[in-house]
């Protein structure tokens, strides 16, 4: 992603990685497809710790997420792909697929360990479905705006605060 997005070919790639480039149309179509597929599998290292507490928890895998966002291939292949997606349905269904949908199993296993723990009263699968869409996007949304679009640090006492802030919320409402 140095090249930039406009820039970035698979030929390019194909050459920094050593390989011809039909090894990469194997497996991908184009650009975005390997871009996405390259930001998930980024993702794909979120784990969510098991530290005593949903808040311990949560602070935990926020800390890491911010982490990863940092990281310049993490931040440069997101942004493209979604700035690209806005002129591509295509692009944004596989971004939801691959990288969002994915995701959201740090909410249902937080949710899980919470109920278990006696954090948060059992929930119907009606309510956890309707929930879990708002809670994933309340947390990635609210991260990937403080590192990526304000460029503003998510630190131990941030992530604390939020953390503090989306807990009276889920606590107020279960």
């Amino acid at each position: 992603m140095e090249l930039g997005w406009s820039k970035l070919t698979l030929g390019d790639v194909a050459t920094r990685a050593g390989v011809a480039k039909t090894t990469l149309y194997r497996r991908w179509a184009g650009k975005n497809e390997l871009v996405v597929d390259a930001v998930a599998e980024l993702f794909d290292e979120l784990r969510l710790p098991d530290c005593g507490t949903l808040a311990a928890d949560i602070e935990g895998v926020v800390l890491q997420f911010a982490a990863i966002l940092a990281r310049p291939e993490a931040k440069s292949g997101l942004m493209a792909v979604v700035a690209e997606s806005v002129r591509d349905d295509a692009l944004r269904e596989r971004i939801r697929a691959s990288i969002v949908d994915r995701q959201k199993r740090l909410v249902l296993e937080g949710r899980a360990r919470a109920q278990a723990r006696g954090e948060l009263p059992p929930a119907d699968p009606e309510e956890t479905a309707r929930t879990v869409d708002l809670i994933f996007d309340m947390v990635a949304g609210t991260v990937v705006h403080r590192t990526l679009v304000s460029a503003r640090p998510a630190d131990e006492v941030w992530v604390r605060g939020f953390t503090r802030l989306l807990l009276q919320g889920l606590t107020a409402t279960t």
